[in-house]
């Protein structure tokens, strides 16, 4: 979900769990998975995100029998569909007493190098009316294993005070600050933390997630190993996949959208392999990016015409990484720099979702076509392979999806990409007039 948004409501989940989260460190025996979970639903599957001494190196989605799954199953299933990446960290298979290193694993020691010349970093989470949520997403960042660092909450448009209460309380515990931007819309709520924090390097993330206790130290990892770096992004994974609409979310690409665990950079050194401008967005997502100082004001601020909260729902944060691959700029991502996001639970909201990163989409070329004219032709050049991946049974965005995925979700995607630059245009309308309004008083 993204962060300024309505109050999510918990439909009732359905009598078998489609799957069960694990997050396994193979440093450690694994475990044994039962057939049957606390809440006695039956657990179809267990998706698991692998680790080795904290470093994410995958994901695996297996089934679970009616005996359950034992560890030796869950050992032969990872070593399947992970064999390369152990086998580029010296491992033939997975032990079943877990991985024990003789020295300190040099991904450890690379850390630790970077935590001792920590720069500061302001983490924002804009929010609105969502006080259970927020209240998880900051005790995950208090728990940051990470020695300079504060929050900054934006109270987008509040209706009561149940947000204040919410920082008032975990400012006791730590270093969390508060602000209130008045104009509805996520871009608004971007823009005045941009405006609040000057100079800093900012990390945000939705309420709706919790981050990895190492977050903040992988970011850092980042912008140490790559200088040149304006823009860190990481990986988001799923928190839950309670219901079956949040396992389609996850076919569909999830957040990560088949990105996967292998850094990877986009500059213009690498436009010819990736295009700026399609396909869109491999660079990130914007629950879980990190901007150095001035580069947001660099390309203009975020387009209050984006986002949640907006006739278009999103793409505000597309909108920002095309704009600096576009204008020179670099985009590093980093996997090891996790979080974990809690998907809508109802086909409603998943629909919702998809309508939303339709329009979202095509609202983001509009905006990006009346700043920058010139852009059209290079655009064109790419419509060609835009159609083949919307209509051909192999491409990208349909090959991970299953039989029972809705294919009806698909058209609500396309029914969005459809309407965004008209909801774009009567977004940037409303976001004018809010302006003229404030301007006013």
């Amino acid at each position: 979900m993204t962060a300024v948004d309505e109050p999510l409501t918990a439909p009732a989940l359905e009598q078998s769990r489609p799957a069960v989260v694990l997050d396994l460190d193979l440093a450690q025996p694994l475990p044994a998975v039962p057939a049957i979970g606390t809440d006695g639903r039956r657990i179809e599957r267990a998706w698991a995100l692998v680790r080795l001494f904290t470093e994410p190196l995958g994901t695996v989605l297996v089934p679970v029998p009616e005996h359950g799954l034992a560890p030796a199953d869950l050992r032969r299933a990872i070593e399947s569909e992970l064999a390369d990446e152990l086998a580029s960290r010296g491992l033939a298979g997975v032990p079943e007493t877990g991985v024990t290193p003789a020295t300190e694993p040099a991904f450890l020691a690379r850390r630790r190098e970077v935590l001792a010349d920590a720069p500061p970093i302001t983490v924002v989470v804009c929010t609105r009316e969502r006080p259970g949520a927020l209240a998880r997403c900051l005790d995950s960042l208090l728990a940051q294993e990470y020695p300079d660092f504060r929050v900054l909450v934006v109270d987008n448009a509040p209706a009561t005070d149940a947000t204040a209460e919410v920082v008032r309380s975990a400012a006791r515990r730590g270093p969390v600050d508060y602000l209130v931007e008045r104009k509805a819309g996520l871009s608004f709520a971007r823009n005045a933390a941009q405006a609040a924090a000057p100079g800093e390097i900012l990390a945000w993330i939705d309420d709706d997630e919790y981050a990895d206790p190492h977050w903040l130290a992988e970011i850092a990892r980042a912008f140490a190993d790559h200088p040149e770096a304006d823009v860190v992004s990481g990986v988001i994974v799923p928190a839950e996949l309670e219901t079956q609409a949040q396992l389609w979310f996850e076919q569909f690409g999830g957040h990560s959208k088949g990105r996967g665990f292998r850094p990877d950079t986009f500059s213009p050194a690498t436009a010819h392999v990736q295009s700026p401008l399609y396909p869109l967005p491999p660079f990130g997502t914007g629950a879980n990016m990190t901007f150095r100082p001035g580069v947001i004001e660099r390309i203009g601020g975020w387009d209050n015409a984006l986002g949640a909260g907006t006739p278009a729902m999103g793409s505000e944060d597309t909108l920002a990484f095309t704009k600096v691959l576009v204008d020179g700029g670099t985009i590093v991502y980093q996997p090891t720099a996790v979080t974990h996001h809690y998907h809508r639970r109802d086909l409603a909201g998943l629909r919702k979702q998809m309508i939303g990163y339709g329009a979202g989409l095509t609202a983001a070329y509009t905006s990006l076509l009346l700043g920058r004219p010139a852009l059209l032709w290079p655009l064109l050049k790419l419509v060609p392979g835009a159609l083949r991946d919307l209509t051909g049974q192999d491409s990208l965005r349909v090959s991970t999806l299953q039989d029972d995925f809705p294919r009806e979700l698909l058209g609500a995607n396309k029914r969005g990409m459809l309407a965004g630059p008209r909801l774009y245009l009567k977004g940037r309308r409303a976001a004018r007039a809010k302006l003229r309004a404030e301007a006013r008083r």
